[in-house]
Parts: structure tokens; C-alpha cells; sequence
């Protein structure tokens, strides 16, 4: 297939580095060879969701950061138990967000999220 050579070109041309074999080049990810690249924003929108849901734990449950940092994950694992695992696939994501949240999908959680690592990370 002309893809690896194609993929080996472009990855010079445009970061100046040449994959040593398929395997770390076009087919490094299982997503790439079955050409399933339109799949990567749904790992953004998890993310999203993830650090909603995140902070609206981190609201009700008491001591939320204290007992993370001691290994008690029990008062998490039960919020998720009732704010989203119990519905199963009852409400479409937008509505089950707003549900265990409070609000709709809110970029501002995943964006704060960032800002604090890697502010954190790199002292910025």
C-alpha cells in the first residue's frame, strides 16, 4: 500500500522525523489503520464530561480532595452510583450531564481542569 510511505513522507515534512517502522508510524494507532480519525473529538468530549462531573462531586461531597489523597474512593464511587451509573442509557448524555450537574456541558470545567495542571506542571 502506498499509505506507510505517504504517512513516512508527511511526518518528515511536517515534524522532520521519520518513523523507523510501520508499526511506530501509519499503524501506532488502531483508530489510523481502520480510518476512524473522525473518533478523536469524542475522547475531547469525555474529557469534558469527566471533569464536569469532577467538580460537581468535588461540591457535594464533603472533605472530596482529603479523601481522594487518603485512597477513599468510596464516597466518589457512590456519587457516580447515583448521579450516573443508575440511569444507565436512560438519558442522552446532554440530559444526564445536566442532571448530576446541574447545568449543560460547560467547557469551562475541562478548560479550568487544564489551566491548573499544567499551570502546575510549568509554572505558569
Amino acid at each position: 500500500s502506498a499509505l506507510p510511505a505517504l504517512w513516512n513522507r508527511k511526518m518528515e515534512d511536517y515534524l522532520g522525523v521519520k518513523p523507523p517502522n510501520d508499526a511506530q508510524g501509519v499503524l501506532q494507532d488502531i483508530h489510523w489503520s481502520m480510518g476512524a480519525f473522525g473518533y478523536f473529538p469524542t475522547y475531547t468530549l469525555g474529557n469534558m464530561y469527566a471533569a464536569q462531573l469532577f467538580n460537581a462531586a468535588r461540591k457535594d461531597i464533603a472533605d472530596f480532595d482529603g479523601k481522594l489523597e487518603r485512597g477513599e474512593f468510596q464516597p466518589l464511587r457512590e456519587w457516580l452510583r447515583e448521579n450516573v451509573h443508575r440511569h444507565g442509557m436512560r438519558y442522552r448524555s446532554e440530559e444526564l450531564c445536566r442532571k448530576a450537574t446541574g447545568e449543560a456541558l460547560n467547557a469551562k470545567h475541562f478548560t479550568g481542569y487544564l489551566t491548573s495542571k499544567f499551570s502546575e506542571i510549568y509554572k505558569i
